[in-house]
């Protein structure tokens, strides 16, 4: 798991630099992270792009005045998903609207013991031992996906959709549809694979 810890470095040392004003810092944080908070932000709101980008303003609104406060127990990522969450809580909440039912991929309890066990205690850093650290891996990789490839996996694995209503949705046939399964089963393994150094085997089958 050394590229989690070198990654937590490097954001510790982003974040006192976005802290001390550095105007380069702050570019580089915004043109960086915006875009993958975004991504996070959609997936919890039904694809609704407004709603999306205002939750994500506001959490980068909040992170400006506390990212001085920021110490590297998580990584920056996920410290800002957190923050996100909540300011998307706060939206529902202040429009009357519920927020939806479907859990994440990322966000499953089952998804987070299976990790926990599969890295196991003396193989991951002190950050990950936390169920919500562990969890970001997960969003970290679904995040390089392709979106069709991480509904996929959210209506398999999650909700336990069959291959029919899978297709369904994607608009494709049966055999289409186990394709892109297939496909990102593979994508989901390597990327996962290629940023943490451990085979998630708990998509497999």
């Amino acid at each position: 798991m050394e590229k989690s810890q070198t990654q937590i470095s490097k954001d510790r040392a982003l974040a006192a630099r976005v802290a001390a004003g550095e105007e380069d810092a702050f570019n580089a944080f915004f043109s960086d992270y915006f875009p993958r908070l975004y991504r996070f932000a959609l997936r919890r709101v039904d694809n609704d792009p407004d709603l999306a980008e205002e939750a994500v303003q506001r959490t980068m609104c909040i992170v400006v005045r506390k990212i001085e406060g920021y110490r590297g127990e998580a990584l920056l990522f996920t410290w800002l998903c957190q923050i996100c969450r909540n300011e998307l809580t706060a939206l529902f909440r202040q429009r009357g609207m519920e927020q939806q039912a479907s859990v994440p991929l990322d966000d499953h309890p089952a998804v987070q013991a299976a990790l926990e066990s599969m890295l196991g205690e003396g193989s991951r850093p002190e950050s990950a031992r936390r169920g919500d650290e562990i969890a970001a891996f997960v969003r970290a990789t679904l995040d390089c996906l392709p979106a069709r490839y991480a509904t996929a996996l959210e209506m398999k694995y999650i909700h336990g959709n069959s291959v029919a209503e899978i297709a369904e949705h994607l608009e494709v046939g049966e055999k289409a549809a186990e394709s892109v399964l297939s496909r990102a089963r593979v994508a989901f393994r390597e990327g996962f694979r290629s940023l943490w150094d451990v085979d998630p085997g708990f998509v497999v089958d």
